[in-house]
């Protein structure tokens, strides 16, 4: 199994969520992000950055995060990224549109781009389907997973960018969860932490 740290923001949707039991057995440590300036990476595998972190902080350790990656280690993202932080990130926001489905013949507009990748072994795409708050433009030869009909990747993974990996998304799961909503969320987790794990991408 992959030693997960998570960068925790302290706020109640990541407490909820990173201290759930069937979620936290998954994690070596949580890092709270004020001290992740000068905490040791060592003997973690991988980093994952939750939705709703505060982005100047982050954007602060650019810079330590690109050398874990350099190292082999693999990082995670959840949800917008406004701040340039994530080595060849190409972020576009999209206005959300948050009640699409009660839309005449509604559709999410997602679309899996490889079906055949081993993630969607532990999810499906209503899994990964909500609402998004914008789209990633990926560097070339990284693996889109998800995106909106050809316009943008909302799930894809970078193994370009850097020695390591990039799993970039910009759903935000562990926040609604966190908020007691949106039943897709929880089933996203379910799948996606496991997987994470195992680390099999």
């Amino acid at each position: 199994m992959r030693k997960i740290g998570v960068i925790y923001g302290g706020c109640v949707q990541h407490h909820r969520t990173y201290n759930e039991p069937k979620y936290n057995r998954y994690f070596q440590e949580l890092i709270y992000l004020p001290e992740f300036a000068e905490a040791s990476l060592e003997g973690f595998d991988v980093l994952l950055f939750p939705s709703q972190l505060h982005q100047g902080l982050v954007a602060q350790s650019k810079e330590k995060i690109r050398k874990f990656a350099e190292n082999g280690g693999t990082i995670v993202a959840f949800g917008p990224q406004a701040h340039e932080w994530l080595p060849g990130q190409n972020w576009e926001f999209r206005p959300t549109n948050f009640w699409w489905w009660l839309e005449k013949d509604a559709t999410s507009g997602l679309v899996q781009s490889m079906p055949e990748h081993n993630l969607f072994e532990y999810i499906t795409l209503e899994d990964a389907t909500w609402h998004y708050h914008g789209v990633f433009y990926p560097p070339q030869g990284s693996e889109v997973l998800i995106e909106v009909e050809e316009q943008g990747a909302i799930l894809y993974i970078d193994k370009v960018s850097t020695a390591g990996s990039l799993i970039v998304t910009t759903l935000d799961p562990d926040f609604h969860y966190g908020s007691y909503f949106m039943p897709a969320t929880e089933r996203f987790l379910d799948g996606f932490l496991p997987w994470l794990a195992e680390g099999n991408w």
